[in-house]
């Protein structure tokens, strides 16, 4: 296996990490919605699912966390490979901005500036 099959390969472990988190997150609000709808369906209080709303709600934003991190850790590794050297490897969507600050077809924010997301 050369070089660039094992980065290659890390690249769409990666990718598929990302993948993976954001179906979750999806997959997770999708709980909450439907909890929300049953609870309103069977005309049950807002008390008797709160507690399971609640931890439901909990782990979108660990989730979110878990996100946050994945996205660290892909700015990282692209750091690393380009401190080696060994150049450009597209895998995945590849409309990435190169300094992870700049927005896609955007500028980047200006210390202080705010964005609406």
């Amino acid at each position: 296996m050369d070089r660039t099959q094992v980065i290659a390969g890390v690249a769409k472990d990666l990718h598929a990490t990302e993948k993976a988190i954001d179906a979750a997150i999806t997959q997770t609000t999708t709980l909450v919605q439907s909890m929300i709808g049953a609870r309103a369906l069977l005309e049950v209080s807002p008390v008797a699912g709160a507690g399971s709303q609640a931890k439901a709600m909990e782990t979108i934003a660990a989730l979110g966390e878990a996100r946050s991190a994945i996205v660290a850790c892909h700015a990282e590794l692209q750091k690393d490979h380009r401190k080696m050297g060994w150049g450009v490897y597209a895998v995945g969507p590849v409309n990435k901005p190169d300094d992870w600050e700049t927005p896609v077809g955007g500028t980047p924010p200006t210390k202080g500036h705010l964005r609406v997301a």
